[in-house]
Order: C-alpha cells, then sequence, then structure tokens
C-alpha cells in the first residue's frame, strides 16, 4: 500500500512532519509512505483555479489520485484546522477530477497541549466527509505534549504512540482491502 504523507505544517522541524517521518520509519511489510510538501499550493482563488490550475496543485492533485491513501498529520490551530491545510484541501476539492473521492484517509497529529489535535482531527473528519473520502476513524492518534516525545534528532520514542501508528496504518491497509 502506498500512503501519500501530507503535513499542516510548513515550519521547519515540525512535529506533524516528523510524526510522518516516524511513520514512514515505522510502516509495517507492504506498506511505504511518501511525504509531500504543500508549502508551494498558492492561496485559493476560483477566478485562477477557472483559468487553470497551477502546477503545484495539478502535481499534487496527481500524486494523491496515485497513492493508495493519504495519512494527514496536522498541528491544531485557534482549535482547528492551520490555514495551509485547509487551502490545500480547498483545491484538492474542486474540479477538475477532485482526487480525494473515494480515497482512504488516516489522520494523526501532534501538539505541545495535552489533547493533542483532538479539535482539529474532529473538524477535519467533517472536511473529510464532504470530499468523499473513506476516513479510518480508529485508532485515533493524538501525540500531546510533543515536544517530549522526539529527541534532539527528531526521532519519535513515545512507544505507545509508536505502535498507535502502526496500528493506524494497518487499518488503513485492512480498509484498503476491505474496499477492495
Amino acid at each position: 500500500m502506498n500512503i501519500l504523507g501530507l503535513s499542516g505544517s510548513l515550519r521547519a522541524g515540525s512535529y506533524n512532519t516528523l510524526a510522518l517521518k516516524a511513520a514512514q520509519k515505522l510502516a509495517p511489510a507492504g506498506v511505504v509512505v511518501e511525504i509531500a510538501t504543500i508549502g508551494d499550493i498558492p492561496m485559493y482563488n476560483d477566478d485562477q483555479r477557472a483559468q487553470g490550475e497551477p502546477a503545484a496543485v495539478a502535481a499534487l492533485k496527481e500524486k494523491v489520485r496515485q497513492a493508495d491513501g493519504v495519512l494527514i498529520a496536522t498541528p491544531e490551530y485557534n482549535f482547528s484546522i492551520p490555514g495551509v491545510l485547509k487551502n490545500t484541501l480547498d483545491w484538492m476539492s474542486r474540479p477538475p477530477e477532485p482526487p480525494f473521492i473515494g480515497k482512504i484517509v488516516g489522520i494523526i497529529g501532534a501538539s505541545p497541549g495535552p489533547v493533542g489535535t483532538a479539535r482539529v482531527q474532529y473538524d477535519l473528519r467533517k472536511v473529510m466527509v464532504f470530499m468523499d473520502a473513506f476516513t479510518v476513524n480508529k485508532p485515533e492518534v493524538f501525540i500531546n505534549h510533543c515536544a517530549g516525545k522526539f529527541d534532539a534528532q527528531g526521532q519519535f520514542t513515545d512507544e505507545a504512540g509508536g505502535k498507535l501508528i502502526v496500528d493506524l496504518l494497518l487499518a488503513m491497509q485492512d480498509l484498503k482491502r476491505r474496499l477492495g
């Protein structure tokens, strides 16, 4: 199963990007996680879309289309979806050929706070419903107090969190099998 990882943070050293890198390393047999960047996606403008998708949007849509599933790792900004991620999803949801239709989606999130992105994950699931994606419901992966769960080299050190990431990847693989 080929999974495309998207981080909702553009920050160098982002804990959410590090969580995607952990997913790459923890991926079980038969699962490969590739990480794509959303930093080149311009602000959504329907006039611009009507004149033709920007190259960065078309390229990301094709990566999503080619993947068996998408793993979104997102921080929580103001109790909800970071603007850069929401903007990217707005582009992905528009014609031509929205690539999330029927796509398997897993969600993880790292946050310095105690609830570890629970609120943003709820909002993101609502967006995925509109985009007609198949979001894996369990396990939920909330990496709270994240600064203490990565070492100085950016390696994920939380054993229980690592098991949840593996379980989520396996759940994505199982959903792919069940959907055919």
